[in-house]
């Protein structure tokens, strides 16, 4: 299966917030799961249906007791680096208090040479920010938490 097949796989499970994803080609039998808001992908050579091991447990990060992950999570939705504001040196987006509205900017995340917009699912305050400008970031990783609201 190639790097390209993969990581459209795993746009089609953030796209439809999928828990599980499992393909079945050639023999080859490939099982995406969600984890800790990412998806693990668990190859299996192993073609007879019902025979699913279990998840691996993963231990909490020391910083993850802060938020839990959850709908107010923002979490980046591809591969690349961070930038909190629109310019190098111009003010950020949002900061720690501030008050967003459905659709508003609030970081972007470069990939590709191309800049990607990350907006506010919902109205809320911004109460965390997990990562700093310039930052590289994998996909489902934990870029800010708001408050509903």
């Amino acid at each position: 299966m190639a790097d390209d097949e993969v990581q459209r796989l795993l746009a089609l499970m953030a796209e439809h917030d999928l828990e599980e994803l499992e393909l079945e080609r050639a023999g080859l039998r490939v099982r995406f799961r969600k984890r800790s808001g990412q998806a693990a992908a668990t190859p299996t050579d192993d073609p007879s249906p019902g025979t699913a091991g279990a998840a691996p447990s993963s231990g909490a990060a020391a910083g993850d007791s802060q938020v839990e992950p959850g709908p107010g999570v923002v979490r980046a939705p591809i591969v690349g680096t961070v930038y909190r504001g629109p310019a190098p040196d111009a003010d950020p987006f949002v900061g720690i208090g501030s008050r967003v509205r459905k659709g508003q900017v609030l970081c972007l995340i470069e990939a590709m040479k191309l800049m990607h917009e990350i907006d506010a699912e919902d109205d809320g305050e911004v109460v965390a920010i997990f990562v700093e400008n310039g930052q590289a970031v994998e996909y489902g990783e934990r870029l800010l938490a708001i408050r509903p609201g």
